[in-house]
């Protein structure tokens, strides 16, 4: 049987309760509209496979670990299947130079991950332009162009970046951008 106090302190705790929850409302919206706009995308077409991608990499300082097998197997070597290791900061380039650009359109990859044995075949069979110790074989290199973005636009915001090396490649129609030392060149 329930007394009179027992129903009242219920009802209190009850509803203490409510509040507590509601209480706590804000934090968790907060929370989760600031990890949304501190999440990282990109999106991706391959011209050689034909794939497309398009996913958050990472949430704050963290990378997202099912985003990053995701893209080392879209970036594999499109000639042998290899699957390679990208390093994530290359992500982070192409983040950063959508956002210098203003653009949310899906860059178009010519080549990521190489094997040494597909590098090697390239060097020997292109006429050059093409590096015995190419910093692709360590995923930590990604050709590519932005649709609707001028080459040379590309480039010069790539440069602005300051993150790493950046070749320019007008007569193929791509710029490289690679996560190495700071350097420029023109193929």
């Amino acid at each position: 049987m329930t007394t009179p106090r027992c129903a009242a302190r219920r009802r209190f705790l009850s509803a203490a309760s409510g509040l507590a929850v509601l209480g706590t409302m804000p934090t968790i919206a907060r929370a989760t509209y600031q990890a949304m706009s501190s999440s990282r995308n990109l999106a991706m077409d391959h011209t050689h496979t034909r794939e497309k991608i398009e996913l958050i990499y990472a949430v704050g300082a963290e990378y997202v670990p099912k985003a990053l097998t995701d893209l080392n197997h879209f970036l594999r070597d499109h000639y042998s299947g290899d699957i390679g290791r990208m390093d994530a900061g290359l992500y982070d380039i192409m983040h950063s130079l959508r956002a210098a650009l203003k653009v949310h359109t899906s860059f178009e990859i010519i080549s990521g991950y190489r094997s040494s044995k597909t590098n090697e075949r390239l060097r020997t069979t292109r006429g050059g332009g093409v590096a015995r110790r190419s910093l692709h074989m360590d995923g930590k290199a990604v050709d590519l162009r932005l649709p609707g973005v001028p080459l040379d636009e590309l480039r010069d915001a790539a440069l602005s970046l300051r993150a790493g090396g950046v070749g320019y490649y007008p007569g193929s129609n791509f710029i490289h951008v690679d996560t190495g030392r700071v350097r420029t060149w023109h193929g």
